[in-house]
């Protein structure tokens, strides 16, 4: 990446190494000459997947703006990232009618996107216990047998994980099983209920029989942190015991700006790894805003209440705390870097902060910076300190 950068300003032009103006991108005096629209262009050609094409793949969630066009969004995508994500268009809610249908228009969509630029396609996820219809679990409001639950999933998986075989390279097959609590190990959603544990093993067994070759991951949040971390190399153990095909592990990651400590972090790649399974980074986000409930959450049906003072920086992010969230980023890749052994892929959940769940999430209506590029789609300073570390 190093190279020769004629960078135009108002007062003339600037040639530059690229090694010199990473190294110096927080420097006052040469951000006195470069304008940020300037230097977007300068580098625009050099995204963040070249930069750490020899590590990790780098990944990002898609979601409805680029599947319905935006071209600027999907630009950006390109230039930045070689694996995608879809947010929500191969759940089960966005793929199945009222009637039991099919609707793939937007399930194709992404994985022509992907196929299209050549990029690490992730298929979202075959067994979730949110975004689905209480109508696949229950009749007349009581729960439908083990063998009509177990057929049910076996169709919708064989037909989804079908279509794309071949397109799709890696699947979250079942998404947050585990409880957050310490008393009961298992999620105690409509899955669980009516098969117990075996709702993990059919998801696996089904996708693994209809794409030998697709990499199978089980997805969950939480588990950076001790007492989730330990619950869940628990359960993939006795997945393994049973002999169930997971190749991976998904470390969700919705981090905040203050914890938790990276050496926690590390614990689990490090835990996850020993099982002989290759850790994703698979929805990385990092919430400035205050944690105020102090409760690591990441289940969508939690809610609290919206105040002034949850939302600090609804006109912009403060010097300092800009300095700090890239810090924190800078912090998180060299962990990442150290461990590029064990890890496939680090993605983030979205691109830009215009079009992160966390404006709305746990409270609605807030002004987050979670990502690597901001409201204008242009990076923040967290960007230019991930370039420089594989400079």
């Amino acid at each position: 990446m190093v190279g020769k950068l004629n960078i135009h300003t108002a007062e003339g032009h600037i040639v530059i190494s690229r090694r010199t103006l990473i190294k110096n991108i927080g420097a006052s005096a040469l951000l006195a000459q470069v304008s940020s629209n300037a230097l977007a262009a300068a580098i625009k050609r050099t995204g963040l997947k070249e930069y750490y094409a020899k590590d990790f793949k780098i990944g990002a969630a898609v979601g409805g703006r680029i599947l319905g066009g935006d071209q600027e969004l999907e630009s950006l995508l390109i230039r930045e990232f070689n694996s995608i994500t879809p947010e929500n268009c191969l759940k089960w809610a966005s793929l199945r009618t009222a009637d039991g249908g099919w609707n793939w228009h937007d399930g194709d969509r992404y994985v022509e996107l992907g196929t299209a630029h050549h990029m690490h396609v992730v298929g979202h996820c075959l067994a979730w216990h949110s975004q689905i219809p209480e109508s696949v679990f229950k009749i007349a409001g009581e729960y439908i047998s083990a063998d009509e639950l177990t057929k049910k999933m076996q169709e919708h998986i064989s037909a989804v994980v079908g279509r794309y075989k071949g397109k799709i390279n890696a699947w979250d097959a079942v998404n947050e099983a585990i409880a957050d609590s310490d008393g009961n190990p298992m999620r105690p959603s409509h899955y669980f209920n009516i098969l117990g544990e075996k709702f993990i093993d059919i998801a696996f067994h089904t996708a693994h029989e209809v794409d030998p070759a697709c990499h199978l991951i089980y997805n969950d949040y939480g588990t950076e942190r001790s007492g989730k971390r330990e619950a869940c190399v628990a359960l993939l153990k006795r997945l393994k015991e049973r002999g169930v095909p997971v190749n991976g592990v998904g470390i969700q990651a919705h981090l905040h700006i203050d914890e938790p400590d990276v050496s926690e972090i590390e614990k689990s790649i490090i835990e996850f790894s020993k099982l002989g399974l290759r850790v994703h980074f698979t929805e990385l986000d990092i919430d400035v805003l205050p944690n105020v409930w102090k409760i690591p959450v990441a289940d969508i049906a939690t809610r609290f209440e919206y105040t002034p003072e949850r939302d600090p920086y609804k006109d912009g992010l403060p010097a300092e705390v800009e300095e700090k969230l890239a810090h924190r980023w800078e912090s998180l890749f060299k962990l990442f870097i150290k461990h590029r052994d064990k890890i496939e892929r680090v993605t983030t959940w979205g691109i830009s902060d215009d079009g992160s769940w966390l404006n709305n999430f746990p409270i609605r209506g807030r002004t987050n910076y979670p990502l690597l590029f901001d409201r204008k789609h242009q990076p923040h300073q967290a960007y230019y300190k991930l370039l420089a570390l594989r400079k």
